[in-house]
């Protein structure tokens, strides 16, 4: 299935959102409302090949938690991501069995790419 994880909240997210071409084909989640499951993560883990990949070292959380300074897992990086939707780099999207993680630039043009072609 076509999906975008992100945030409602997020200005980044609904910036990127507003211009990307057919979002009409993605299922929209928002990860407050409904966190992400251990399939969802599983399915994400599938595509990305790396818990790491998927998680945002920029949250807020991961430094007053000080994770920074530890030397984390892909099992601590998969439980951290079960626990709490800001540890997702923002936004997510599986589409045509490709991943796209996050809000680079390069991202985001290849995600465009991407639903451009649908």
């Amino acid at each position: 299935m076509n999906k975008i994880y992100y945030l409602a909240s997020c200005d980044t997210c609904r910036k990127i959102i507003k211009s990307l071409p057919n979002s009409n084909k993605l299922t929209f989640i928002d990860i407050r409302q409904n966190p992400i499951s251990e399939s969802d993560l599983e399915e994400m883990y599938q595509l990305s090949g790396s818990y790491e990949a998927l998680f945002s070292k920029k949250a807020q959380l991961y430094k007053s938690l000080g994770l920074k300074d530890k030397n984390l897992t892909e099992a601590d990086y998969k439980k951290y991501l079960l626990e709490h939707y800001t540890f997702l780099s923002r936004p997510v999207v599986l589409f045509n069995n490709e991943i796209f993680i996050g809000n680079t630039q390069p991202n985001v043009l290849k995600l465009t790419k991407a639903l451009q072609s649908v």
